[in-house]
This record gives structure tokens, C-alpha cells and sequence, in this order.
């Protein structure tokens, strides 16, 4: 508890000292309140920009609250520009640490310094961000190696803030019923879920290991490979990638990078990511993405820092593409009906009545370039909108609507002329037709044909057990009767169930040893 009463002392100390209640109260003709909190806290820091300070707060209050501002950096059409730009520094110019920290770190959990791991290491780290910093090394190999140590001290500062975002969503929950909809403690609880993950190196590696995986052979997306045997919780070593960031779009330009292929590139990635393969980078904002200007990937994204993943279920995956084709077919009946059926809208909620709010709120932004719609506004129609009809939040999409909103700065920077609607329809079309067609259905068979082997064999004796229990059943003679004729349907039917379950199951088989036969033998 005092841990916590110092660490929020200190919250108020650092918001009172960079004058953070200014910047708050900027849009109200306060002067009074100004004028007396200025005099009682004479040693305040505000002859900076206001950009400056608030930039400056939050790089002193930690990790947190430095992801906050990266997530704010990239809504020019919600943040003023001069706050937007100077929170732009936060995405990898945090302050590093010593570097006798870092190397500290690297002889502990890889048993040697790094003089003796590598054939070269830079001790001036080339990037730092909230969670660890990056220092530039070449393995004994040649090979050249981006080295990623993770910040020290770095647990107890998130265990302390989250602990108090803890309370604050227990307080919110009892001072204002409404909220209790929004699920503020599960919304804090994920979020400690996939920041404490970030802070095990050893799973961001193996997130990154997927990630290049999903992708192995796109013209898309490239995503650095891992040298395990240099990878630790608190130290990981991978493949050193070259490219420009994605923000410097003037150096693109210059580069000859198609900047509308780029942004629609970037929609069809974040897409294939959430609908594919239900596995996407939830931490997508502009310090964590390269574009490659080397002949041979010439215009393909560059993805870094896997630390915050996000995973999606079938069922989620399935649910979200319905919504989405309702919203770009403008279905708004099937989207009122969806959020019914799955349970997010009460089961007594009128779907025309539903149906006429998702229409108002998003007709307007139907066929108009996406730097004349504010996400922002319609997401907080939406907002009012799910009040009005007791929509719950669904903790589990948090990240996804968090890259959602990353991807849209990312749009509104490349290209403000892009078309999400268009450029996202015909994938997701085309992923629908793929799961509820004759080829998903397809490859669901080749999915479960290795049960079929197991099942197959089972059901002539767990058939003949329920015909043995329910035949020595206390019944009279007529209904012993009738229920003999029953059980003659019964088995005919279920001869003929496993007659042709077993040939579907032949077929895969043979299918199956077709393939493994012509793989041998090289066809």
C-alpha cells in the first residue's frame, strides 16, 4: 500500500510540476484556478511548450505512460500538431540506459560479455524504446545482429502502475454504474496479460518466429529471424533489418516507394494477419515498422518488436469478418442482428431499433477518403451509441481495436486518399467465401480425418452398447415391440452413417497417401 501511495504521489507530482493541468484546462477560461495553482506550486516547469512537458512527464513516469503517448502520436486528427509531433520522439528516442547496464545484462544471461560473443559490438545503442533498447553487434559468423536488452528494473515499475490502474477501474466501477458495461477491471487485466509478456524477451523471439513463419513466403512483410542460441528472458539477438521508417515518408518518396501501394499494402497485411492466420502484431505504430529499399524486397514492410501480440479464435475471427462485410455492404440489419446473436447486445434489444443507430453513425463516412473521416468521432458515436443499448465491451478485442487505430495513422500518413473500404472488401470477401465454401468445408475434412481413424473403429461396439442397454430396459411387451422396429431403423441408419463416414474417411486416406507418396517421390 505505501508503495502504491508513493508511486501515485509521484504521478501527481511529475503532473503538477510539468503543468499537465494546463494542458488539460487549455480549452476553459479558468484564469483564477490557473492563477492560484501557479502561485502554490511556484517550482512548476512551465515555461516550456506545452508539447515539450508532456512529452517529458511521461518519459519520467515509465513505461506505461509512455505507450500512451506512442498511441497518441499517431491520431493527428484527435491531438493537436504540435503535440502529435513532439510525441512522435517516443517511439524509439526514450533515453537509454547506461550502456555498462546493458552490458551487465548481457553477460549474465548469456554467460559471457559481449566482447567474447561477438566479433563486434556497438555500446552506443542505435534505438531506445519503453520497455528495452537496441545495440548493433556482427556474429563471429559475419552475420550482422540487432541485440535487444530489456530495460532493468522494469517489473516492479509496471507492478506498481497497474496496480493503481487497478483501483482506479474498482473506483470507476463503483462511482459510475455505467461503466460497469465497459468491463474497466478485465480491460486492465489484459493489458497486464500482454505487458508483462512484453517484458519476456524469450516470448517476444518466439512471437516473431511465428510472425515470419505466417508470412514465409509473402512480398509483403518481412520479419527478422532469431539466433536462439543468443536469446535469453532479459537478452535476444536477431537478424539486423535495413530499411527506412515508415514516418519519413519524404525519404521514401526519394526512394521511388509507391506510397499508395505502400498503404494498401499495409491494410492487406494488418488483414491477412487477423482473418488467416488469428495472430497479428498488436504494437504497430510507426517506430516499429521499416519499409525495405534493397533491390531484391524493394518496397516490403519491415516489422519490429514483437513484444505485444494479439490472438483471435475461430469463433471471433468468424464473428468480426460478418461485421465487417455487413458494414461495407452497408448490412446494417445483419450487423444489428450479429451483435444480438453473439450475445454483446441484450437478447431483448430491437434490431430495427439497433439497426437505425449503426446507420446513423456510419453512413456519413461511407465513399470519402479516409483524411476526411475522423475514427475518432465514430468511434465515439459507436460509444454513445452501445451506452444507449447496453453493448458490453469484449476485453479480448481491446489490442485489435488498439492496431486498428495504429493502422488508420499509418493510412493517413502514407496515403489520406486511400480507401479502407475498398481496399479491405475484396479480402475479406474472399476470406468468407474461403471458410463457408466448398473449400473450407474441404479443409476442415482434412483437418479432422486423423479423429476419423480413432472414431471409426469405436462406433460398431459403442453402437451395439447403447442397443444392449436400452433392449434389457424395463418395458412391457408391446413396447418392447415397437421399440424393436425402432431399433431396426436405428441401425439401418446407423449402418449407413458409418458406411459412408467410412468412405469419406477411405478417401482422405488415400488422398492423404497420394500426397505423401508423390512428395516422395517428387512430384
Amino acid at each position: 500500500m505505501i508503495l502504491k501511495f508513493l508511486r501515485l504521489l509521484k504521478i501527481l507530482t511529475v503532473a503538477i510540476r510539468y503543468g499537465l493541468d494546463e494542458i488539460a484546462m487549455s480549452g476553459l477560461h479558468v484564469p483564477r484556478t490557473a492563477r492560484l495553482i501557479n502561485t502554490a506550486f511556484f517550482w512548476r516547469r512551465i515555461t516550456s511548450p506545452r508539447a515539450i512537458r508532456l512529452r517529458l512527464a511521461l518519459e519520467e513516469l515509465g513505461p506505461i505512460f509512455v505507450k500512451f503517448g506512442q498511441v497518441l502520436s499517431t491520431r493527428p486528427d484527435l491531438m493537436p500538431e504540435d503535440i502529435v509531433a513532439e510525441l512522435s520522439l517516443l517511439q524509439d528516442r526514450v533515453p537509454p540506459f547506461d550502456s555498462e547496464l546493458a552490458i551487465a545484462q548481457i553477460t549474465r544471461s548469456l554467460g559471457a560479455p559481449p566482447d567474447q560473443l561477438f566479433a563486434s559490438f556497438e555500446r552506443t545503442p542505435v534505438a531506445s524504446a519503453s520497455i528495452a533498447q537496441v545495440h548493433f553487434a556482427t556474429l563471429k559468423n559475419g552475420k550482422e545482429v540487432a541485440v535487444k536488452v530489456l530495460r532493468p528494473g522494469m517489473k516492479s515499475t509496471i507492478d506498481e502502475d497497474l496496480a493503481l490502474m487497478q483501483m482506479a477501474a474498482g473506483l470507476i466501477e463503483k462511482v459510475w454504474p455505467d461503466s460497469r458495461r465497459l468491463k474497466p477491471k478485465e480491460v486492465v487485466a489484459e493489458f497486464d496479460k500482454y505487458l508483462h509478456d512484453e517484458l519476456d524477451l524469450m516470448r517476444e523471439a518466439a512471437n516473431a518466429s511465428q510472425l515470419r513463419r505466417n508470412f514465409a513466403n509473402s512480398t509483403l512483410l518481412m520479419v527478422p529471424e532469431m539466433h536462439w542460441d543468443y536469446c535469453s528472458s532479459s537478452v535476444i539477438v536477431m537478424e539486423r533489418m535495413i530499411g527506412i521508417p515508415i514516418s519519413q515518408t519524404d525519404r521514401l518518396i526519394a526512394a521511388g516507394v509507391d506510397m499508395k501501394k505502400l498503404s494498401s499494402d499495409g491494410v492487406e497485411i494488418f488483414f491477412t494477419q487477423v482473418f488467416r492466420d488469428g495472430f497479428f502484431h498488436a504494437d504497430m505504430h510507426p517506430g516499429n515498422i521499416l519499409v525495405s529499399v534493397e533491390p531484391a524486397t524493394f518496397g516490403r514492410y519491415i516489422a519490429l518488436d514483437f513484444g505485444i501480440v494479439g490472438t483471435l479464435t475461430d469463433y471471433d475471427k468468424d464473428y468480426l469478418a460478418q461485421n465487417f462485410l455487413a458494414f461495407f455492404r452497408r448490412d446494417y440489419k445483419r450487423v444489428a442482428e450479429a451483435h444480438i446473436e453473439s450475445g454483446w447486445a441484450p437478447k431483448e434489444t430491437r434490431v430495427d431499433e439497433l439497426e437505425a443507430a449503426v446507420r446513423a453513425t456510419c453512413e456519413p463516412i461511407f465513399d470519402r477518403p479516409l483524411k476526411d473521416i475522423s475514427f475518432g468521432q465514430v468511434l465515439l458515436r459507436l460509444f454513445q451509441t452501445s451506452r444507449r443499448f447496453n453493448v458490453e465491451v469484449q476485453p479480448q478485442l481491446v489490442l485489435l481495436q488498439k492496431t486498428m487505430l495504429n493502422i488508420e495513422g499509418l493510412g493517413r500518413q502514407l496515403d489520406p486518399d486511400l480507401d479502407l473500404w475498398k481496399t479491405a472488401k475484396p479480402y475479406l470477401e474472399r476470406w468468407v467465401a474461403e471458410q463457408i465454401g466448398w473449400r473450407g468445408m474441404w479443409d476442415r475434412l482434412k483437418d479432422e480425418a486423423p479423429r476419423f481413424g480413432q472414431i471409426l473403429p469405436q462406433l460398431p461396439r459403442l453402437a451395439h452398447a447403447v442397443l444392449q442397454k436400452r433392449a434389457y430396459s424395463d418395458l412391457d411387451m408391446g413396447d418392447l415391440m415397437a421399440q424393436m422396429v425402432q431399433y431396426q431403423r436405428q441401425t439401418n441408419r446407423l449402418l449407413i452413417t458409418i458406411a459412408c463416414v467410412g468412405g469419406v474417411g477411405a478417401a482422405l486416406g488415400v488422398f492423404a497417401l497420394g500426397m505423401h507418396f508423390g512428395h516422395l517421390g517428387g512430384f
